[in-house]
């Protein structure tokens, strides 16, 4: 009888209170999905993926010492990379690069809002021997954690995740989790900083646009050739652009409208649910309550606001030798929020002036950050690793 009784009652017994912080946690990433409509398809997944991995015994990870169907999921589509890729070829469908490629310009923009995130690479080594957990890491171990926080500033969820991935498994969780909310954050993070940094009279600045026509071949060679051009300045970054590329490629073809469809939707749809579910399964209690886990959202935090100033004050500093001067505001836009931050930007300028018309040039600028995080994640896990044995 006394079997029988602990039987049913097992699940009370291995309750503890970290248990119901989690689901408290994963009851508000759930919330912010359905009522605040905040990255809905990767919030809430991610959500109850981490109340279902804090439920007692957790059997959707182990049963009987066997893989449960989360950690299934998690060996066969994380671990090996294949959600985040998935995810590119998916996002490749639905970017249409023709506003980068007639204002060719703006890919200085995508690459100059990557600065926050060697900015909290930086950050994270400064404050790390100040936490205990972090202190008693090896030097190599700390840097690789670093720079997968850093990635988070990115603005770019699978990209933040392939890199945590590689780098960080024991943390992929709050790095997903901060990657994703702060994407979702753009409209309340992004303005406050704009208007820190810039004039009413810079936020009012006119440009012209110049609506030329793209031809095909053009829309086709381009992603033949960044694939390329990335395969030989950082092999490593292949994966993702590979597949970025890949996923655009099929878009602009021409021939292939079902599979580019079936790429944007069925196949995204798909993977997100997947991938945000198996996210949700590694905040296990136990290693996402943590003083490392605050130090992720602030540091990811900062990269976000870090990214944004990078992007205005580099245009303000073009504008010092332009004699046609650049809406500040597009700085911000170079981001890989994408289309968020771009409309972010057009509405504030509207806000200014009703007649400052950027939305193209914001796009632009967006487009471009969606290649230069890409870039920038490449760089980060081919230097990491070189800087690990040659220094440290």
């Amino acid at each position: 009888m006394n079997h029988l009784f602990s039987a049913v009652f097992e699940g009370f017994y291995a309750l503890q209170w970290t248990h119901f912080v989690m689901y408290l946690i994963g009851g508000i990433l759930i919330f912010l999905a359905v009522k605040k409509e905040y990255e809905p398809m990767l919030l809430l997944p991610i959500g109850f993926g981490a109340i279902l991995v804090n439920l007692p015994l957790s059997t959707v990870w182990e049963f009987d010492g066997a893989p449960g169907v989360l950690q299934i999921l998690f060996t066969s589509g994380i671990l090996t990379e294949l959600f985040p890729v998935l995810i590119f070829v998916a996002v490749g469908a639905m970017i249409d690069f023709t506003p980068l490629l007639k204002m060719p310009i703006m890919i200085f923009f995508g690459a100059a809002a990557q600065f926050g995130i060697f900015a909290t690479i930086c950050g994270v080594l400064f404050v790390a021997p100040y936490i205990p957990q972090l202190a008693s890491m090896n030097s190599g171990d700390l840097l690789k954690l670093a720079a997968s926080v850093g990635i988070i500033g990115a603005a770019d969820g699978p990209t933040s995740i392939f890199v945590a991935s590689k780098f960080a498994r024991d943390y992929l969780g709050p790095i997903s989790v901060a990657a994703y909310s702060y994407m979702s954050l753009v409209p309340i993070i992004q303005p406050p900083i704009i208007r820190l940094l810039t004039t009413k009279s810079e936020r009012k600045i006119k440009m012209t646009y110049h609506d030329a026509d793209v031809s095909k071949i053009v829309k086709i060679l381009f992603p033949i050739l960044i694939t390329i051009l990335a395969g030989i300045i950082a092999p490593i970054s292949v994966p993702l652009v590979g597949l970025l590329m890949f996923g655009n490629l099929i878009r602009e073809c021409g021939v292939l409208e079902r599979l580019s469809l079936s790429a944007q939707n069925e196949l995204a749809s798909l993977v997100t649910l997947l991938l945000g579910i198996t996210i949700g399964s590694t905040m296990r209690a136990e290693a996402f309550l943590t003083p490392v886990t605050l130090l992720i959202l602030l540091m990811g935090l900062v990269a976000f606001v870090f990214d944004t100033a990078g992007g205005v004050l580099f245009a303000k500093f073009l504008n010092l030798f332009l004699k046609t001067k650049i809406n500040p505001m597009i700085g911000a836009a170079g981001i890989s929020a994408f289309p968020m931050s771009a409309r972010v930007i057009h509405r504030m300028a509207q806000e200014e002036d009703f007649q400052t018309f950027i939305l193209m040039q914001a796009v632009s600028a967006n487009v471009s950050g969606q290649l230069g995080s890409i870039m920038a994640g490449g760089i980060v896990l081919a230097l990491v690793p070189v800087l690990v044995q040659l220094f440290l």
